[in-house]
């Protein structure tokens, strides 16, 4: 019994210390395990998670791979030493090989530290707009959003970390509720619109009116977040002029972004009725 208990353990030892000095088959067993684990907790965050589930998910992706990173560095550091020390002469041209690379992992340091935005805010980076969907040591995700009507364009963009330190970041979190929608409408000048100016402000304020002390809080709540004085939420009509001497009337309107393009569209056809009505009346007068 002895013998076959000593002979089990040395079978053990024996298979254990070929796990330990074959770095490959531990490396394999490494990622084996990981994956599993890794599998399993995804498992259980679809299964169990409904509120922040992207979030949580993302957090899970980064975790298993800078795991895996310096579980592979650990166990290969010796071979790693070795291979650094044999390459010492190229380093820099390794360094320049590999720069973008190095700049992505350094972009992926600065916004997990400096959390600029989160997961599901929508955010512009440079001249593109989107819904942050995940991000990588690599790249960052967004879902495209047309910021002029408020939705989703369905296409998805990769942007690498390196744009987003060379870049300018802007969040645009508050857009998914309320919006400051700004459009123009451009006519001829043969009619003063000042005639009707009045009833265009009573027309604005009577789309506005169901969500006018909604709009107001969150109208606050931004000002007070940003520390800021921004317009609204009455709605603003301006009269101007364009560059060739057309007659333009813009218009700002502190809405809810889902219903942003309907009230653009009721001011607009009030506009248009208002504006060739007034055009009748003048070509009456003058016959």
């Amino acid at each position: 019994m002895l013998e076959e208990l000593s002979s089990i353990d040395l079978a053990e030892n024996s298979i254990f210390k070929i796990l330990m000095e074959n770095n490959s088959l531990l490396t394999l067993c490494l990622i084996l395990v990981t994956m599993l684990s890794k599998f399993y907790i995804l498992k259980l965050l679809n299964k169990r998670s409904n509120k922040n589930k992207r979030l949580k998910i993302n957090i899970v992706n980064n975790a298993v791979t800078i795991f895996l990173l310096i579980g592979i560095f650990h166990i290969w550091s010796a071979e790693f030493h070795e291979f650094a020390i044999s390459i010492a002469a190229f380093v820099v041209a390794i360094v320049i090989a590999t720069r973008e690379f190095i700049q992505c992992f350094i972009g992926f340091l600065y916004i997990v530290s400096s959390r600029p935005f989160r997961i599901g805010d929508w955010i512009q980076v440079g001249d593109s707009y989107g819904e942050v969907h995940s991000i990588d040591w690599a790249k960052l995700t967004l879902l495209e959003v047309n910021i002029d009507a408020y939705e989703y364009t369905g296409k998805t963009l990769y942007v690498p970390n390196s744009k987003l330190i060379t870049s300018s970041i802007k969040n645009l979190n508050f857009l998914k509720r309320y919006a400051m929608h700004h459009f123009t409408i451009t006519r001829d000048g043969s009619i003063n619109p000042f005639i009707f100016l009045d009833q265009l402000y009573e027309n604005a304020y009577k789309y506005c009116a169901d969500f006018n002390d909604v709009a107001i809080r969150y109208n606050q709540l931004i000002e007070n977040r940003l520390d800021i004085n921004i317009a609204g939420p009455e709605p603003h009509i301006q009269v101007a002029t364009s560059d060739i001497g057309d007659t333009q009337v813009l218009f700002t309107i502190f809405c809810p972004t889902e219903r942003a393009m309907d009230i653009e569209q009721d001011l607009t056809a009030d506009f248009m009725a208002l504006w060739f009505e007034q055009k009748e009346i003048e070509a009456g007068k003058n016959n």
